[in-house]
């Protein structure tokens, strides 16, 4: 039965210049122009001190609890640009990487790393270059009996990620864009992006808008009927 093991081995990517176009931008806002339903789960923490953007399209891998066969061999079929997602099934009793495997994957010119599941030897990643996310840490191995599947839709942190699509995160977490959907974001994620950096800018310098941010809200609460004492 290949169900369950198998890979694919083509897929469509986002276009890099398209990739590119979210540099620099919070995931908090990029995910509020897709309504707010794109986020992946708290569980998915940043780990180390590295302040680098994960900014890449996803190369995607399911593996059974606490096995991590077909990690390994994604890490010699993952190409330059890409982001390793692993639907590790939100196992944490046992690690799937540590600091050999972030550093095979960094010197591949991988973007990042995001596993719904535990790592290890996390102390490392404060002075590699690559930005790792996991659901917990911990020392205990890893099986290595396989099997698995590569490069088919996975879901990671609560999110449906299939192969090719966007991942961006920061501190706060990791926003996916479906590649399909990315070009139309662009604009409305820059207008809001700006808009909201042009606020941070008053109140740093002028002071709060209180007028304008009473108005707002006492709409909101006149429409909702609120009864005030």
């Amino acid at each position: 039965m290949d169900i369950g093991n198998r890979i694919f081995t083509k897929f469509e990517r986002a276009p890099r210049e398209l990739v590119e176009k979210f540099a620099g931008w919070p995931s908090s806002n990029i995910n509020d122009m897709m309504n707010r339903l794109f986020c992946m789960r708290e569980t998915i923490n940043r780990i180390g001190k590295q302040e680098k953007q994960l900014l890449g399209t996803a190369f995607t891998v399911k593996v059974p609890d606490g096995d991590n066969v077909f990690i390994h061999k994604a890490l010699d079929m993952i190409e330059d640009g890409d982001v390793l997602v692993i639907d590790g099934n939100g196992c944490t009793s046992r690690s799937l990487m540590g600091e050999i495997m972030f550093t095979y994957a960094q010197n591949k010119g991988v973007r990042g790393i995001i596993v719904d599941g535990a790592i290890r030897d996390s102390d490392s990643l404060n002075e590699l270059d690559i930005p790792v996310y996991a659901c917990a840490v911990t020392p205990q191995g890893p099986y290595k009996n396989g099997p698995g599947e590569i490069g088919a839709p996975i879901s990671c942190g609560g999110q449906v990620v299939f192969p090719g699509d966007i991942l961006v995160g920061d501190a706060d977490g990791v926003v996916v864009i479906h590649k399909e959907e990315a070009e139309k974001l662009v604009d409305i994620t820059k207008k809001k992006f700006d808009g909201e950096q042009v606020l941070l800018e008053r109140y740093h310098t002028i002071g709060n808008d209180t007028e304008k941010h009473m108005a707002t809200y006492d709409a909101i609460c006149d429409k909702l009927g609120t009864v005030v004492y």
